[in-house]
């Protein structure tokens, strides 16, 4: 089966290089590896007791975050290496002081894995949430290095829970501990016979009250803002952008608008400003020495930015659930507004558990958002109600760094 797996492995790396050209992530993807080794090498150099994370791109960095700081505080001596699978990660964090040195992750052929384990030769790995590499857990099981996943999540129909997916569980079985993020992902575990686990929830919910809790003031947000209602929409795609335009029609005498689109290319920020024409519009890049206040939407077309905003917003939606998936919640729910997104929730555990508890709302169209809105603008009790509901739900849940650190940090000091 290792064969077998090797050789899809090298098919869907020629894939990667077809579409690179004329695909511009494929791009990056390709072009980021060139001389990874090579530049490895150098940056390696001298170092010791190197803590290898992974992060398959920017939302599992957020989780991985608050567990490298920890770590860093506990042992400063220990040199961190983060490597990203996606360039989305990658090219957004690469100089992020959280890590002493950042990388791309190689692929995962047996040539590869040998090559990149032997020359960081790493005291443990830590992956997070997920990326589950077959001949990198099978090399680092044959060299005696322990590795761990935190913040994970598992769900009963990946191949692991099917009866083709023993050859796998195998190696999965060597893993030195499981931080899982639920129940459900415990138990599955447990059914495979792996109770090297424990529950201590999700990471990212530590590192949304960090960015909450820590004092900061965005005077230009706050005078754009001024004495309006504030919806923020924060990694929007385009499905979002059309309701969020339906929703601003009905409130744009109350609201001003900040709109934080996933992907910040400049088709896509003109396609906003095209949708939005008959509004006063600015992008974030186009606010020197204007008078903010007088535009009624603004347009983030910068990054990193969105998780210190929602700090300002009367209510929050999150792009991403007309499409492929979801985008990150907590980071708004942290700040106690209520949430809203479409349909295609489910495998987010965290936005499921909102809705059962009616702080977060999914939505089918614009319709659904524009009456949510304006009820809650006319029953005070009811917006309350549900911004108590999501900050509550956010402090119950902090806790995670310090469950898995104490943990692993034995390992370190033994």
């Amino acid at each position: 089966m290792r064969l077998l797996y090797s050789l899809a492995i090298q098919f869907y790396y020629i894939a990667i290089l077809i579409a690179s050209l004329f695909n511009k992530k494929a791009k990056l993807w390709v072009s980021g590896r060139k001389n990874l080794f090579q530049d490895l090498q150098l940056k390696i150099q001298g170092k010791s007791q190197i803590i290898w994370v992974h992060c398959a791109s920017l939302g599992e960095f957020e989780q991985g975050r608050p567990f490298m700081e920890n770590i860093k505080k506990v042992h400063p001596e220990a040199t961190i290496l983060l490597t990203f699978f996606s360039p989305s990660g990658y090219l957004v964090k690469k100089n992020d002081p959280v890590a002493d040195i950042i990388c791309y992750l190689p692929i995962d052929s047996l040539q590869n894995v040998i090559r990149f384990v032997k020359m960081v030769n790493p005291t443990m790995v830590v992956f997070v949430k997920y990326e589950y590499w077959y001949n990198y857990i099978w090399y680092l099981n044959q060299k005696k290095i322990p590795f761990y996943y935190i913040s994970a999540i598992f769900r009963e129909k990946q191949y692991f829970f099917k009866w083709y997916g023993g050859w796998f569980v195998k190696q999965l079985k060597q893993c030195a501990h499981f931080f899982v993020q639920d129940d459900v992902s415990l138990q599955l575990l447990h059914k495979l016979q792996i109770n090297q686990v424990t529950r201590t929830g999700d990471t990212r919910f530590d590192r949304v009250y960090q960015i909450a809790t820590k004092p900061y003031d965005l005077d230009l947000i706050q005078q754009f803002k001024s004495n309006h209602q504030l919806m923020v929409a924060g990694s929007t795609w385009d499905p979002d952008e059309k309701i969020i335009k339906r929703f601003f029609d009905a409130h744009q005498k109350t609201f001003k608008l900040i709109i934080a689109p996933h992907e910040i290319g400049k088709n896509r920020i003109q396609s906003i400003k095209d949708l939005f024409i008959d509004y006063h519009v600015v992008t974030y890049t186009e606010l020197e020495n204007q008078d903010i206040s007088g535009f009624q939407i603004l347009i983030l077309d910068t990054m990193g930015m969105l998780s210190k905003i929602y700090k300002y917003a009367d209510y929050g939606y999150i792009g991403g659930a007309f499409g492929a998936g979801l985008h990150n919640i907590l980071e708004a729910a942290v700040f106690g507004i209520p949430l809203f997104f479409g349909p295609k929730y489910q495998k987010f555990k965290e936005a499921r558990d909102l809705v059962a508890l009616e702080g977060a709302f999914s939505i089918q169209n614009e319709d659904e958002l524009i009456q949510k809105i304006t009820n809650m603008e006319l029953l005070q009790d009811e917006y309350d109600k549900t911004c108590a509901i999501c900050k509550t739900f956010v402090s119950r849940n902090i806790g995670a760094v310090d469950l898995i650190c104490n943990h692993i940090t034995k390992q370190l000091n033994s």
